[in-house]
């Protein structure tokens, strides 16, 4: 079915609120599952919705809790998140870690304690649509094998790196698996296949079939040992700066995924180059990548964070198309 953004935000606002959440909050968190949605990123946005509702009557979230501030070493701090709401935990340490950019040029907040952020990107789009350079990772549940490893040990830690540009910020949002689990369980919803193989069916071979990728977890870290690398020492950072739970630590509290560490860095360019400068470089750059010459004429070259703005126009002008069965357990809420 499609849906308007409105009619999504406010039936999402709706549960939050029955649930406890204060509406300025609820609504706030809404959007954010919402922009998720318009964007094409069902699987952190409509499709992630039930689970967190599941989550709350668990009591792994607290609607009512506000991140805290721990310590502060300038333009670093370190923050608690006390397993409030995810995306609204993140979204207000951007918010500060935009602040202390202000101040300082650079700002980082190491936060621990929170729950699950839905899409890393937002809080990308949320720092180049203030005008800075945004950087942030979180680590997960162990959902990945190591590299040469069966068994699931790692996490599929996404890392995000965005670019404030006039005609289109630069975005890139990268899990550490060829394929998030939310994307793998959106295409299982769909019907569809991977476009390439994502992971181990169960005879440990390489499927694009999400279903049998599902059944065993075995999910294919991006570049191989160099993905299954970059996890491990995402991790660690994001643990070590806020003195939170290791991807190792978040296992031992079971099957669900809470209790995380992240990081969110802001960078003000103007305070280190002018503003025409770093909009020449990306210009020039996208224009000389636009050039390439493409594998088939099907295939059109694009920037990092070009398909989200493609879709985010196409979503808003005719509609946000809606599985079925996520809106009808939504709606059940």
């Amino acid at each position: 079915m499609k849906l308007s953004y409105d009619q999504i935000k406010e039936e999402m606002t709706r549960v939050l609120v029955k649930y406890g959440m204060d509406p300025n909050s609820a609504e706030e968190s809404a959007t954010l599952f919402t922009e998720n949605t318009v964007d094409g990123v069902a699987s952190h946005g409509v499709n992630r919705f039930p689970r967190v509702i599941s989550y709350i009557e668990k009591g792994y979230i607290d609607l009512a809790a506000k991140p805290t501030l721990v310590s502060s070493l300038g333009a670093l701090e370190k923050w608690d998140g006390n397993l409030g709401m995810g995306n609204l935990n993140a979204k207000q340490c951007m918010d500060r870690a935009i602040e202390l950019a202000g101040k300082y040029g650079i700002g980082a907040v190491a936060l621990r304690n929170t729950n699950h952020w839905m899409r890393g990107g937002a809080y990308g789009w949320q720092a180049a649509n203030a005008g800075y350079v945004g950087i942030c990772w979180t680590n997960t549940q162990p959902n990945m094998p190591a590299w040469g490893a069966k068994d699931r040990r790692i996490g599929n830690n996404p890392f995000i790196i965005a670019l404030p540009r006039k005609d289109g910020h630069v975005v890139v949002d990268a899990a550490m698996a060829q394929y998030s689990y939310g994307k793998i369980e959106e295409m299982k919803y769909a019907g569809k296949q991977l476009p390439f193989p994502g992971g181990y069916d169960e005879a440990g071979n390489l499927t694009t079939d999400p279903g049998e990728i599902m059944k065993t977890w075995r999910v294919i870290p991006i570049g191989f040992w160099k993905g299954s690398g970059f996890s491990i020492v995402l991790d660690m950072l994001a643990a070590g700066l806020s003195e939170g739970n290791s991807t190792y630590e978040v296992g031992k509290l079971g099957e669900d995924e809470y209790a995380l560490s992240q990081v969110l860095i802001a960078i003000d360019l103007k305070k280190s180059s002018s503003e025409e400068y770093a909009e020449k470089i990306m210009n020039d750059t996208i224009a000389d990548i636009k050039a390439s010459v493409p594998v088939s004429e099907q295939m059109r070259i694009m920037y990092p964070g070009e398909p989200e703005l493609l879709t985010r126009r196409r979503n808003l002008e005719n509609g946000i198309e809606v599985e079925d069965s996520v809106w009808k357990t939504i709606t059940s809420f």
